[in-house]
C-alpha cells in the first residue's frame, strides 16, 4: 500500500503518465555508449532517469546542465542518468557533447529502435525507472517549471 501511495504522489508531483496500480517492466536497452555498452538490465538496483535526446532539440540542450546537477546531487544515493541520443550521425551528437560537461552515461541509438520500444511521442522524453527495473513515470519536454517536480519524483523513487 505504501508503494502505491508513493507512486500516486509521484504522479501528482510530476504530472506524468504513471502506472499506479502496477508498474510495468521497462524495456531493456543494450546500446553502444560513449564509454562502452549501456545495458539497462545491469543498472538494476538503481533508480534510472532515462532521457532521449537529439542535437537539434533546443529543450534537450537545456536539459543537460540540469541532468548533470541531478547526477551530482543523487548519484551517491543510487541515481543513474542515461541519455540516449537519436541523431542519425554520431559525429553531430559528439560535437554537441563537446560543448557540455557530462558525467553520466551516454548511449547512441541512430536507428531509433529503443525510442520505438519506449513509444516516444516528443523530444526530449524522459522515463523514471525504479530499482526493481519497472517503469514508474514518463515526462515529455523540458521546461524550467517542471524541474522541481521531476526532482521530487526522483527523490521519492530513491526512497523506495
Amino acid at each position: 500500500m505504501k508503494l502505491i501511495t508513493s507512486i500516486a504522489s509521484l504522479m501528482m508531483l510530476v504530472s506524468v503518465s504513471l502506472n499506479v496500480s502496477a508498474a510495468t517492466e521497462a524495456p531493456n536497452i543494450k546500446l553502444p555508449g560513449l564509454n562502452g555498452e549501456v545495458n539497462l538490465e545491469k543498472l538494476r538496483g538503481k533508480v534510472v532517469y532515462l532521457d532521449f535526446w537529439a542535437s537539434w532539440c533546443k529543450p534537450c540542450a537545456k536539459s543537460f546542465p540540469w541532468m548533470e546537477e541531478m547526477n551530482s546531487a543523487y548519484r551517491a544515493q543510487g541515481l543513474e542518468i542515461v541519455a540516449v541520443n537519436l541523431d542519425k550521425d554520431r559525429k553531430v551528437a559528439d560535437a554537441f557533447l563537446k560543448k557540455l560537461e557530462v558525467n553520466f552515461k551516454i548511449a547512441y541509438d541512430a536507428g531509433g529502435d529503443t525510442a520505438s520500444q519506449y513509444k516516444l511521442r516528443g523530444m526530449p522524453s524522459s522515463f523514471l525507472i525504479g530499482r526493481d527495473g519497472k517503469l514508474y513515470a514518463t515526462h515529455i519536454g523540458f521546461r524550467d517549471k517542471d524541474k522541481p517536480k521531476i526532482e521530487q519524483a526522483i527523490k521519492q523513487l530513491l526512497k523506495l
